[in-house]
This record gives C-alpha cells, sequence and structure tokens, in this order.
C-alpha cells in the first residue's frame, strides 16, 4: 500500500498537484475539522467507488490513517485500484506537522 506523510501532501497541495482527496471519516468527523477533498464515509464508500478518480492519484485520509488503510485494502483487493494513497497518521498528522 502506498502511502504519504502530511508534509508530503502538504506540498503537494501547495504545488496544486493533481490529485483527489478522500475523507472516509463520518459526516460530523470531516464537518468537525478536514484538510478539504470529498467526505465519502468508510460506511459508504463501496456504494460510491464511482466516485473515485481513475485517473490520477486518489489520497485517502482519516483521524489516524487506519480507516483509510482498510478501505485501501479492500479497495485494492476487490476492485483492483492502483491508484490509492494513504495519509499516514491520518488528520492527527496533519494537525501535529503542518498546524501546530
Amino acid at each position: 500500500m502506498k502511502s504519504i506523510s502530511a508534509m508530503e501532501l502538504f506540498q503537494i497541495v501547495q504545488r496544486k498537484e493533481s490529485c483527489q482527496l478522500i475523507d472516509v471519516r463520518e459526516v460530523v468527523e470531516h464537518n468537525d475539522f478536514n484538510i478539504g477533498g470529498d467526505n465519502i464515509p468508510m460506511s459508504e464508500i463501496f456504494e460510491n467507488i464511482q466516485r473515485l478518480s481513475p485517473d490520477q492519484p486518489v489520497i485517502i485520509y482519516c483521524q489516524k490513517g487506519i480507516r483509510s488503510a482498510i478501505v485501501i485494502q479492500r479497495l485494492e483487493e476487490k476492485f483492483g485500484f492502483t491508484n490509492l494513497i494513504n495519509l499516514s497518521g491520518g488528520v492527527d498528522a496533519w494537525r501535529k506537522d503542518i498546524i501546530d
């Protein structure tokens, strides 16, 4: 599974590189704090795979990087995705490395 650090993602965003951000946390978590992108909760991701871009890197994140890793593993195994990247440490890492 490919992964990316909060600092690497921050640099991608700053350079405006093409990628899709997906937050797999629940709506209330996303509304409380997010780093952008679409919110597709883990429980709804398989019903919404058409929303995942096949043509660019898709960076998937959650609070700590655990739910996003599970989602990526399942999407790669069941649907053959090869362009998925996990945000290591999730939103917690973003807050620690980028905001603090």
